[in-house]
């Protein structure tokens, strides 16, 4: 590649707020059924791209004016994207008459040939295929293979991103094609439904797989659209474990409507190191990037009296913040202060405070009169400026050194 490796957001939530973006110059596929999304996401990856200030080259077999309504849904002016050239759409026809063809994997080559043709002639940072299903119905794999890695491989080397979209595998055939693919892949997307239409009394699940980096892992989450917002998900989403066995990587096909949800509850442990918090927190500044989802950085911190006056200790206070906290906040203890990334509206910490004084070990008003004196609570929120997690811990402890932005414990 020319450019050094970095991770870029990429508008799709679970994915920023988990990796912290794409791989700049990887590869990535998104498979889902119909109505499930696919389109929104990628066109919140194009609307990513233009905040960027980068442009996209977007393949459609959709007519302009119907990718034009679904971005206008979304609050995305396609239009004017593509006017000022930020955003190129390219409409592609589905191969026809295949069955006639002399050849028919060689005539899919030539398809897969073209897009790299249209890439060098627009020279975009990336590229939105949806959907390449119809171009990869090849009877021999290994030429699929041949022809997939040609093209796909001079784009990574010129640091171009790609989201290529994919219905899901309707034979055990189209299933042996689409794992030949993943094997080129940087990570993939996978949307399940249920319902016709996703909602957020009726959402979808979302999970992400990585192949090569993005160490942090698999995630899932439920998702649903937003109208004029687009696609979200839970704000914590959680390491993937019993959870809808993929498809696309199964060794024998089975239908997806065969799958089934495990049910068993996943309680996560909400406590965590320093360094995975600030990992935690950086991706969540880059979901706020991205998102404009407000959150604020709270501090408990413990006076040290207490603990010697037998009052309170910090792992006390820790377990009633524990027990105070909505399950996608994350605590972490530095110190004699316990961190909590706190995702609700900062109006609600004084709600918040006075759950964590009803946890406290003791009970009794004269115990929590003087037990209360011991604690202090601070707060720092995200803003434009901020750029990570170390920089967010410095405005936190300097509000703590001059006592601004102090809530009262009673």
């Amino acid at each position: 590649m020319k450019e050094k490796i970095q991770v870029i957001p990429s508008g799709i939530p679970l994915v920023d707020l988990t990796w912290g973006g794409f791989y700049r110059g990887g590869t990535y596929f998104l498979f889902g059924p119909k109505k499930s999304g696919r389109t929104i996401l990628a066109l919140q990856f194009a609307r990513q791209t233009v905040k960027e200030k980068e442009k996209c080259l977007y393949f459609t077999s959709v007519r302009p004016k119907d990718l034009m309504i679904n971005a206008a849904a979304i609050n995305f002016d396609l239009q004017e994207c593509m006017n000022k050239n930020s955003v190129i759409v390219v409409r592609v026809t589905p191969p026809k008459n295949l069955d006639f063809a002399k050849d028919p994997d060689v005539y899919l080559a030539e398809y897969l040939r073209d897009i790299q043709n249209v890439v060098n002639q627009y020279n975009p940072n990336r590229i939105i295929f949806d959907e390449l299903t119809p171009f990869i119905g090849f009877k021999d794999v290994s030429l699929l293979n041949a022809a997939f890695f040609e093209t796909i491989e001079p784009i990574e080397d010129n640091g171009i991103t790609s989201l290529f979209i994919l219905g899901e595998p309707a034979t055990p055939a189209t299933q042996k094609l689409v794992n030949a693919l993943l094997d080129f892949s940087t990570g993939y997307i996978s949307l399940h439904k249920e319902s016709d239409y996703i909602s957020k009394e009726e959402p979808g699940k979302m999970q992400i797989y990585p192949n090569v980096g993005h160490i942090e892992g698999k995630f899932s989450a439920d998702y649903y659209i937003e109208s004029y917002e687009g696609i979200k998900v839970d704000v914590f989403p959680f390491k993937t474990i019993d959870m809808v066995t993929p498809i696309y990587k199964q060794k024998e096909y089975v239908r997806l409507s065969d799958l089934q949800v495990t049910k068993k509850t996943y309680t996560p442990m909400n406590v965590y190191s320093v360094d995975d918090f600030k990992l935690i927190l950086n991706n969540q500044i880059a979901y706020f990037k991205s998102t404009g989802e407000i959150f604020t950085l709270v501090s408990i911190k413990l006076d040290e009296k207490a603990e010697r006056n037998n009052l309170l200790t910090i792992n006390q206070l820790q377990n009633a913040i524990r027990l105070s906290v909505d399950k996608k906040d994350k605590i972490c203890i530095l110190q004699n202060k316990v961190l909590v990334l706190f995702t609700k509206e900062e109006k609600e910490i004084s709600n918040f405070i006075a759950q964590i004084v009803k946890n406290l070990p003791g009970t009794t008003p004269d115990y929590l009169n003087t037990v209360t004196r011991f604690i202090s609570v601070y707060s720092a929120k995200i803003t434009s400026e901020t750029k990570n997690a170390d920089e967010m811990f410095e405005k936190l402890f300097a509000v703590n050194a001059y006592g601004k932005d102090q809530f009262n414990i009673f």
